[in-house]
């Protein structure tokens, strides 16, 4: 751990040095990619720091019980430092665990009304709400792409375009299935029903972030089919992307202009194609750990939402941890949830990376 510390902190002086370069600022894209990496490593060096310096006092506290006046005080001491530097250590090895390097991407949110009917959209309406506000927590922005209204209020769909900080690294827990139990607005006789809603949490992919040339991608556009309004049906703002090579193909008639639907689809194309090229490297991934959070697959049922009881069980956690108030979850305060989650995942990476690490 000692030399992997050391040759971190060799690279970020080195990327100090690369940044103090007035050249660099003629490009701005690898100015704004070092300056990312030298501001993602400072944490790490920094801590690096203070168990050196804890290492140290731990060495001249060993030294000093060595003199008989001296003993008491440096027994007190080390009784401090040696689980000071045991903490210091686990976090330093979380630290090491590479980031997934998708945490820091801006992202598509998509809600959908599942089973159950209006009380589905009134669900995913309540869905919507809860992220908003919790959006606004922390101080992301935010664009409706679409929506869909359902008959009695709520929505059958709303896609939304989320940007701010580390956006993915904390969206990407809530894909999956949502499902609530109450006593629908809809219900006289005061019965319990259980309805649902899928949350779909989509990463902005780059061409450059995909193997794939420009060249092979082939775009059509055509009218939109069916519901969608006097506009979407009298012009050709469906986009369709096919990329040529696999034959994969993604298409939009989700957004309000040609220009949305042609970043949507090619968001969906990107992700697809993204999906395939790493295969592969998942499906050995998957041989080495269990993944908390799952595929983000619709049919996965991540979450319950029990309003006679006040309560919101998060089924990937265990224990007492897996409980939370739901009025402070539905009035955005999704941080202790997404917390726990994140805990958990850390100490399934930890697991699995031990060997590395030491």
């Amino acid at each position: 751990m000692i030399d992997k510390l050391q040759a971190i902190k060799d690279h970020y002086r080195d990327l100090e040095e690369k940044l103090a370069d007035p050249q660099l600022m003629e490009d701005m894209d690898r100015y704004r990619k070092l300056s990312k990496e030298y501001k993602d490593l400072r944490e790490i060096v920094q801590a690096s720091e203070q168990y050196a310096e804890l290492v140290e006092n731990i060495r001249t506290a060993r030294e000093m019980l060595k003199d008989p006046e001296m003993r008491e005080m440096a027994q007190q001491e080390l009784g401090e430092l040696e689980p000071a530097q045991a903490e210091m250590e686990e976090r330093i090895k979380l630290m090491l665990i590479p980031k997934d390097p998708q945490d820091a991407r801006d992202v598509l949110v998509e809600i959908r009304s599942g089973t159950g009917g209006d009380e589905a959209s009134l669900f995913a309406g309540d869905l919507y709400r809860m992220y908003i506000k919790f959006f606004e927590q922390k101080g992301w922005t935010v664009e409706v792409i679409d929506e869909n209204e359902g008959t009695v209020g709520g929505y059958n769909r709303i896609i939304l375009e989320v940007s701010g900080e580390d956006v993915y690294g904390q969206l990407k827990f809530e894909s999956g299935a949502h499902r609530v139990q109450r006593v629908p607005k809809t219900e006289s006789q005061g019965r319990v029903h259980t309805s649902a809603a899928t949350v779909a949490v989509i990463p902005k992919l780059e061409m450059e972030d995909v193997n794939i040339n420009k060249a092979d991608l082939k775009v059509d556009t055509f009218r939109s089919s069916g519901a969608g309004g006097q506009h979407v049906n009298k012009t050709e703002s469906g986009v369709r992307f096919t990329h040529l090579p696999t034959g994969i193909v993604a298409e939009s008639t989700d957004g309000r202009s040609q220009i949305k639907n042609r970043e949507i689809a090619l968001q969906r194309l990107y992700q697809k194609i993204q999906e395939v090229q790493r295969a592969e490297h998942e499906s050995r991934m998957a041989a080495q750990r269990k993944s908390l959070v799952g595929s983000g697959d619709r049919s996965d049922k991540i979450r319950t939402y029990n309003y006679p009881q006040n309560r919101v069980t998060d089924h990937r956690l265990e224990g007492d941890q897996k409980n939370f108030n739901l009025q402070q979850v539905v009035d955005g305060d999704l941080g202790p949830i997404l917390e726990a989650l994140q805990m958990a995942e850390n100490a399934e990476r930890m697991k699995a990376g031990e060997e590395e690490l030491i």
